[in-house]
């Protein structure tokens, strides 16, 4: 940093970083904080970059931890920074580049310190070295507290005020990451934290009244997407000739030559998904997933969940519901159209999750488009590709799917939306097909992947439960789909008979103990029924509101007749049987009065017309299949370590030792 470094290795014995961390007290006013914050550098695009740079300032950093109760050097650096953000907003108007570009120096210096700080320390000991000044050792001012809080203020303004330029895009975004870091303290406890000096910070006192635009800010930098500006147009650039640079300097810069500290290597050009990426947006989006995740204090619910839970459309011109301390409006279509493009990332989709679970502006609006198309092919996608994907990604998706078919009109409407070739549906070519159709394809083969695979419970109940939801509202499904529902209930049935048999084998040989447990094959044998009968349910619940308008699943069901009659007179399936024998039986009586021989084509007209004839009183009426998500209890126990790990996985502007983090494993994340 400053002058006289040129690379990372020399940033241990850099004179200006050694001056910062070392004995002797700096006074904010000092000459010298204008030398240190005149460096240049290609910021960095990956953790692996920051650990290079984390590793080679290590001993600074300590150093820095031992002096600064004597020498308060980290509250002048942080008061330096703050006097020089007054005038941001002005300086981004009237393009100062080096006022912004110091600035950012300062911000950058001081995200990396608070890193090592936040891991090595508790937040007690955090906010007394916010504390230290230049006094005796040991000793503190007496407002301990203002300086973090007037920290995290200043941030908050920094990027609601502060207008989106390319010289400012890099000072937002480390504002974003500043924030981040700041809470951060949760990833180094195994337990979530339910009392934290940096929540009840954001959470009330000078940053409550921030809440709303902060929230409005972050979500329209997800939208807007921007990326990254070109190298060179927000910070310095040394002319061709090597001597001096594009601006003066101003009055007490250092003279010299300037580093130029870089990381990916002179004239580095990053990856191309690097060119495509929109640092800024995905640092925000995982700033308001941790935010919106914050545990609400014992008398403060959480303000950012309250923002998420109640912004409107620009288009909505009814009042607000009173109380409604943070609601904002942001334009729908724009939030649409952005989560419908990014759902590739487990942060979008999550995102969606929690507005359609959370706000019901957002999720009335949503069911209302008529392109939904847009938004669930991505969600199917990530269903189609589930052995790529992590288990978290995957339940998300599949909740999703499963609120959008708790509504009526959807499940309507996905029958009435023909796609053409889907491409990444690879089992079978599909150059025609409804929505709906292949919604209950991709669901069909996450079951049969997870009896298969993971064979988790949750995901199976979560699974039916949609396809239960959808069960009355199937209209004219693809020949495909019909014969994906009888060829899982024909695997169910096989595995059914496996089991029954390996459980009669073992309680036979249990019979000799009286004290034997019930034996894993009698529980397996309980849960595969209870899955054997949710698909008999949805058959017969398709059967007796929608027959006339399925020909190709009452094919289906005809032609693979023989895998019901074992279940006829068993005691779980009686009841739910007697529309299915009742249709199978109504069905093949015409079809052999209809003679032998008969073409695929004429089997589907006898059966559309003996639809039409079918007394419907016939059928036995049942409840109506209605599944409803209901969020677990403390979910915060699954959803913060869950964004953290996401966090910790995601963000290009960070870095922590693996072996330091104690929310969750590495495999967790």
């Amino acid at each position: 940093m400053g002058a006289n470094s040129s690379s990372i290795c020399e940033l241990p014995e850099n004179e200006y970083l050694k001056r910062l961390s070392g004995a002797e007290a700096v006074s904010e006013n000092d000459p010298f904080w204008n030398q240190l914050l005149s460096f240049s550098f290609t910021a960095p695009t990956s953790s692996a970059e920051l650990k290079l740079l984390e590793e080679a300032t290590i001993s600074i950093c300590k150093s820095l931890v031992e002096n600064n109760p004597r020498t308060g050097n980290l509250g002048a650096l942080i008061k330096v920074f703050l006097s020089r953000t007054k005038e941001l907003k002005i300086s981004a108007e009237c393009q100062n580049h080096l006022f912004i570009w110091q600035a950012h120096n300062a911000l950058f210096i001081i995200c990396c310190l608070l890193k090592v700080f936040i891991c090595q320390m508790s937040e007690e000991e955090l906010q007394l070295h916010f504390t230290y000044e230049e006094r005796m050792p040991g000793s503190y001012g007496v407002e301990c507290e203002d300086l973090i809080e007037e920290l995290l203020c200043c941030l908050i303004q920094l990027i609601v005020e502060i207008p989106l330029l390319d010289i400012t895009y890099s000072i937002s975004l480390e504002a974003v990451t500043t924030l981040v870091v700041f809470l951060s303290c949760q990833l180094f406890h195994k337990e979530i934290l339910r009392e934290s000096v940096i929540h009840k910070y954001l959470m009330r006192g000078r940053c409550l009244p921030y809440t709303s635009r902060l929230v409005k800010t972050l979500l329209y930098n997800f939208i807007r997407q921007e990326r990254s500006p070109p190298p060179g147009s927000h910070v310095f650039q040394q002319q061709t000739d090597g001597g001096g640079l594009l601006y003066g300097f101003a009055s007490g810069v250092a003279t010299g030559l300037w580093t130029v500290f870089t990381l990916g290597g002179v004239g580095s050009k990053p990856a191309p998904q690097q060119e495509q990426s929109s640092p800024l947006a995905n640092q925000s989006l995982l700033l308001l997933l941790v935010l919106a995740n914050l545990t609400d204090a014992p008398d403060t619910p959480n303000p950012y969940r309250q923002a998420i839970m109640s912004f409107k459309n620009t288009q909505d011109n009814t009042a607000f519901p009173s109380p409604s301390p943070h609601a904002f409006q942001i334009n729908f279509n724009s939030l649409y159209t952005a989560l419908c493009e990014q759902q590739k990332s487990d942060q979008a989709t999550l995102l969606l999750y929690i507005l359609l679970h959370q706000n019901s502006n957002v999720r009335t609006y949503m069911l209302a488009r008529t392109d939904m198309e847009n938004l669930v092919l991505p969600i199917l996608e990530i269903l189609y590709h589930v052995e790529e994907r992590n288990s978290h990604h995957v339940y998300m998706a599949l909740i999703i799917l499963l609120i959008l078919t708790e509504d009526d009109g959807f499940n309507r409407s996905i029958h009435e939306v023909i796609l053409k070739n889907i491409t990444w549906y690879s089992e079978r070519v599909l150059t025609e097909i409804s929505l709906g159709s292949l919604l209950i394809l991709v669901v069909i083969r996450t079951i049969q992947y997870n009896m298969t695979r993971t064979r988790d419970k949750y995901l199976h109940t979560n699974c039916l439960a949609a396809l239960a939801n959808m069960s009355a509202q199937f209209r004219s499904l693809h020949q495909y789909a019909a014969q994906r529902i009888i060829s899982l209930f024909s695997l169910l049935s096989k595995k059914h008979n496996k089991v029954l048999e390996q459980a009669t084998q073992t309680l036979r040989g249990s019979l000799s103990s009286d004290d034997s447990p019930l034996p894993d094959y009698a529980q397996d044998l309980n849960v595969i029924e209870e899955v054997i009968r949710m698909m008999l349910e949805i058959i017969n619940s398709c059967l007796t509101n929608s027959l006339h308008h399925n020909p190709n699943l009452v094919y289906a069901l005809l032609y693979k007749r023989d895998l019901f009659e074992q279940f006829r007179t068993h005691p779980s399936f009686q009841d739910i049987m007697q529309n299915i024998d009742l249709v199978i039986g109504f069905f093949s009586s015409r079809l052999e009065q209809a003679g032998a021989q008969l073409s695929v084509e004429r089997v589907l007209e006898i059966i559309k017309q003996g639809a039409v004839a079918l007394p419907k009183d016939r059928l036995r009426k049942f409840p109506e299949l209605k599944f409803k998500y209901v969020e677990e209890e403390q979910p915060e126990e699954f959803f913060i370590p869950y964004v953290w790990s996401l966090v910790y996985n995601s963000a290009v502007a960070l870095y922590w030792n693996p072996q330091d983090i104690q929310l969750f494993t590495m495999d967790s994340g």
